[in-house]
Order: C-alpha cells, then structure tokens, then sequence
C-alpha cells in the first residue's frame, strides 16, 4: 500500500528543511545552497502546508522551530540516508561507477586507438577492469542498446545515431584507401579510379561492417558490381586474403602501419572519397557514471593529441 503522502513534499524541500535546521536562520541557509532568502522561505512554508501541522513559530524577524521540526528532521535524515543507499544499489545492480567497465570496439581500433585509450584509463583509474569486446558496428551498437556493453568505439552515421538516446564523442576521421595485392600493378602516385578495376576481384567484409557499407557505396557510385570472392568478419583476415593475392579490397587508413610493407595502397578519386568518422558511443542516461566521465576525457584528450601531431 503507497502511503499517503502530498506530491508536494518533494527532496529538495527536505534537503532545504534539513539545511534551515542545521544552520538556524534563513540567511545563512540561503548562503549555503546558492538560493534567495524568499526561495528559503517559500520552501519552509510550503512544506509546513505539506505536513498539515505547524513547524515553525516567529520571534520578531527570526523562525524558530518547534518540537514538530525536530521530529521531521529525525526522519528526513533517515529517509535522505536510506535512499542515497537505495541509489548506490541500484546503480550497483545495473553496473554502473563500478570496478568493471565493458566496451566494444572494432577490430581495426585494436592497432592504436585502444591500446592508448587503455592506457590512459589505467593511469586514471588504476583498480577499473576493461572488458572488450570486438564486433562490427551493427553487433555493436545493438549489445549498447541491450545494455550488454557500457561504451563502444564505432564509426558512426547520422542514419545509425538516435543522438536523442546516445551520447558521441568524434574522436578522429579517416579515409578510404583501395588496397591490392604487392603482386599487383599499381601505380600508388597516381588516384584510383574504381572503374579501372571492374575485372578485378575483390574481397570484402560482411554486411554490418562500417567499411563494408563504404565499400558498398564506393561501388555504386562507380556503376557497376564488383565480383567479391569473399566475405569476412574481421578487418585483419580481409586483409590476410588480399596479401595473399586472393583479391582486392576498400580499407580505412588507420591500417596502412601495418600492412605498408605487404600490401600496395591507393588513395580513391574525387568521386570515390570518403571518411569514417570514429566516436566513442554511450548510452546518454549514464552521462555522469564515473568510468564514463573517465573514458570520455582520456577520448577528448586522445583526439586532441592528433589534431596535435596533424597541426
């Protein structure tokens, strides 16, 4: 049974109550909570109302609390206490500000930017375990949805973002190269143009996958469909067949360190270009969870260092 207590009697009337009674004047009150001596007032008279019995009397320019205030206080810092442990549970319950925090990431992500993210949250928050989890965009975005995961690296698309739910924080852009066998005449000075490939085959990542929806389009806007040989579900193995000569493929800069020396690359023409737009993702209603705060300012500070080093 829901006891019958007025809407009215709200937390912030009690915390003001609680403030009045410690500090015992409504001036020094008003002080301590960055408000007006009338919203101090008002608060006091309204909740006096609330409780339907008298809590307060005047001496001269002075409100003196009776007995009655004091009964209520004895409550009010019971109640206060027992709800901020409610909240602490609660939270706990639902894995949030603990000692664990799960993030997804793509797998081209592992080379460089998470190993550094790591890094920095280890220095920021010595005893917080990472789990990670690797997928592509579509596995991703749908495990911080279910809340399976807590925060997820992706390359993200306005189409993909409810920016209603989801909180983004752009860490880097990145452009598309077309990659192709060491084997293979390339002229790596000159800009690849997609229609010269038609006869070539090529292997690709599975649908889900950011570069696989960039691949998808490079295509388009070329006129024609390539012939993939493949379809993988991870960037390294794509990679692994186009060293060995299986076929060609469409790959995101941030892999070129390794694959330089093996691989031959190609900067896409004008109407080819594109970038992927890497962010951290999280779920807007856990804004103020510590480790979130945490992994948000090692990410603004990771972006920073490479507009640094581009600058």
């Amino acid at each position: 049974m829901i006891p019958d207590i007025a809407s009215d009697i709200t937390f912030r009337k009690l915390a003001i109550f609680m403030t009045f009674m410690e500090k015992g004047n409504i001036a020094r009150t008003a002080e301590a909570l960055a408000l007006s001596g009338v919203s101090v007032h008002r608060a006091l008279h309204t909740l006096e109302e609330n409780v339907r019995c008298p809590l307060f009397i005047h001496k001269g320019r002075n409100l003196m609390p009776l007995p009655a205030a004091e009964t209520l206080l004895e409550y009010c810092q019971e109640i206060t206490q027992l709800m901020a442990r409610g909240l602490e549970e609660t939270r706990r319950t639902a894995g949030i500000g603990q000692g664990r925090l799960r993030v997804g990431t793509l797998y081209s992500l592992t080379l460089e930017t998470v190993p550094r993210l790591i890094m920095g949250m280890k220095l920021r928050r010595p005893d917080l375990e990472m789990d990670l989890t690797m997928g592509s965009n579509e596995t991703l975005l749908r495990m911080l949805e279910d809340g399976v995961l807590d925060a997820i690296l992706i390359s993200i698309s306005e189409s993909e973002i409810d920016r209603n739910s989801l909180e983004v924080l752009p860490l880097f852009h990145d452009d598309i190269y077309l990659a192709a066998p060491a084997s293979a005449s390339l002229d790596s000075k000159k800009l690849a143009d997609l229609r010269d490939y038609h006869d070539q085959k090529f292997v690709s990542l599975a649908e889900g996958f950011a570069t696989y929806a960039g691949f998808q389009e490079a295509f388009h806007i070329a006129g024609f469909e390539p012939e993939i040989v493949t379809r993988v579900n991870d960037i390294f193995s794509m990679l692994s067949l186009v060293q060995a000569g299986v076929g060609f493929t469409l790959m995101p800069g941030r892999m070129k360190k390794m694959y330089e020396g093996s691989v031959q690359l190609q900067k896409l023409s004008q109407p080819y270009q594109m970038q992927q737009l890497i962010a951290i993702v999280f779920a807007r209603n856990r804004e103020m969870d510590p480790n979130l705060l945490a992994l948000a300012a090692e990410g603004r500070m990771y972006a920073r260092s490479l507009q640094d080093n581009v600058g």
